[in-house]
């Protein structure tokens, strides 16, 4: 059974998000443990002489670099990806680099009708920048869309949506063995991350 760890990618306890990572850690229970992480006790990024990294942000990583793979639920403010959600990738690819080859799934919810179609599509972006350097799997777009209308007490309403993340999900764990074998360049993009720096640019 995979071991995955999921970032809320928003700080409201109701978050339609969160309920979607939580819908998602008890359908598929029988496939895979889903620890939801919350990310709303990190302080703000900040670079200091001594690269200090702060309690909650390493414990972050430590739950990040043993997990099989990271699904990744986010809304979308103002056409991008939340401050918070930013904040937390700023910290995992600071000091230390847990998402080099780490396969990840992007989920997100939106109370209109686009799902958070262009945060995901930006976050794609942030996931491969040469600090962070995941393994996103393609084409795996899962925009939950009229999110408040989205449950009943048995899951999701809609019953192609239901397939469909039923699908990406079988879709995931044959990632993540895929990504498994795909190891021969684990250590030279691992030092690649830590050698770089936005500073000497």
């Amino acid at each position: 059974m995979k071991n995955f760890v999921a970032l809320v990618g928003s700080e409201s306890s109701t978050s339609t998000n969160r309920h979607l990572l939580q819908y998602m850690k008890t359908h598929f229970s029988e496939e895979a443990t889903i620890e939801l992480i919350s990310l709303t006790n990190l302080p703000i990024f900040k670079k200091t002489a001594d690269r200090f990294m702060p309690e909650p942000a390493l414990a972050l990583i430590n739950k990040i670099l043993p997990a099989d793979g990271v699904i990744i639920g986010t809304p979308e403010y103002d056409h991008a990806v939340p401050a918070l959600l930013l904040n937390a990738l700023a910290w995992a690819s600071y000091t230390s680099h847990p998402f080099v080859n780490k396969p990840v799934m992007i989920t997100g919810a939106s109370y209109g009708s686009l799902g958070s179609s262009r945060a995901q599509a930006q976050l794609r972006q942030v996931l491969d920048s040469p600090e962070i350097k995941a393994r996103v799997m393609p084409g795996s777009e899962f925009l939950l869309g009229h999110s408040l209308e989205a449950f009943s007490e048995q899951g999701l309403i809609d019953e192609e949506t239901s397939r469909q993340l039923d699908g990406l999900f079988k879709d995931f764990l044959l990632f993540v063995d895929i990504s498994a074998a795909l190891n021969n360049t684990d250590d030279i993009k691992k030092a690649q991350s830590e050698a770089f720096s936005w500073d000497d640019k």
